[in-house]
């Protein structure tokens, strides 16, 4: 329920700085939402609706710069992994597809980096792995 509706104002003034001091509290959340970008905001959108993966623009320069190119079986698999971390309660997941590993963050849907045959093979902040 509403503070406002529930309160006991004595004059006109103390309920309007009540309700500027409301303004400004949202005021400040809306300027903190707003500094993420519409498509960002729609993409995400886009992949909870479809329930498929988006790339970030990490992954897609590392697929780009690493000559990954993936087939539609394997982009398919890719994302049989991350529902599949999702149903394992999963956050940050390692999921193997062929040689190449992804590090997808489930609850965005994001797949946030790509690794193929490269010399690093270090995996930090996941907390499960899938192999498909």
């Amino acid at each position: 329920m509403n503070p406002i509706s529930q309160a006991n104002f004595t004059s006109i003034e103390s309920m309007t700085g009540q309700l500027l001091k409301n303004k400004s509290t949202v005021t400040s959340q809306v300027s903190d939402s707003s500094k993420v970008s519409f498509l960002d905001l729609l993409e995400k959108q886009q992949a909870v609706e479809t329930g498929k993966l988006k790339f970030s623009k990490h992954a897609n320069d590392r697929l780009t710069s690493r000559k990954i190119d993936l087939s539609e079986e394997q982009l398919e698999r890719l994302n049989t992994g991350a529902k599949k971390a999702q149903e394992k309660g999963i956050n940050e997941s390692l999921v193997l597809v062929d040689n190449i590993a992804f590090i997808v963050n489930i609850k965005n849907k994001t797949v946030v980096t790509a690794v193929n045959d490269s010399d690093d093979k270090v995996f930090t902040n996941i907390d499960g792995a899938i192999i498909i």
